[in-house]
């Protein structure tokens, strides 16, 4: 599989999920502070965690990658249904099981949803 790997893709894939979540969560990001329950000063990020979350969107594509290849090649057809597969069966029930338990808003849980949907 590395040999097939399209690693500018992957590159082009991570660069486009980092500006998707900052565009996101730029215009939700009132209304998922709030469902969080957190201030401004409550979320003030800093140069590491930009680069954690920039290296675990790379992970994220490469495996995504990986899906694909194994799925049945790479094509657009294959990768919308893949990232979908995945978002529905690992990230959004993911995300539901942990916001209940926290007791978090489904506000918060919609809001972060749409933003790993629009990411897979």
């Amino acid at each position: 599989m590395l040999d097939s790997v399209n690693w500018i893709a992957i590159l082009a894939a991570t660069i486009a999920a980092f500006v998707f979540g900052g565009a996101y969560y730029g215009v939700l990001g009132k209304q998922w502070m709030a469902a969080a329950g957190l201030t401004t000063e409550d979320t003030k990020p800093t140069p590491m965690l930009f680069v954690l979350a920039f290296l675990c969107q790379l992970v994220m594509a490469f495996v995504l990658a990986g899906v694909i290849f194994h799925a049945d090649g790479y094509t657009l057809a294959n990768g919308l249904t893949a990232g979908g597969l995945i978002w529905l069966g690992f990230v959004a029930t993911t995300q539901i099981v942990n916001h209940r338990y926290q007791g978090a808003p489904w506000s918060l849980t919609m809001i972060d949803c749409g933003h790993w949907l629009g990411r897979c």
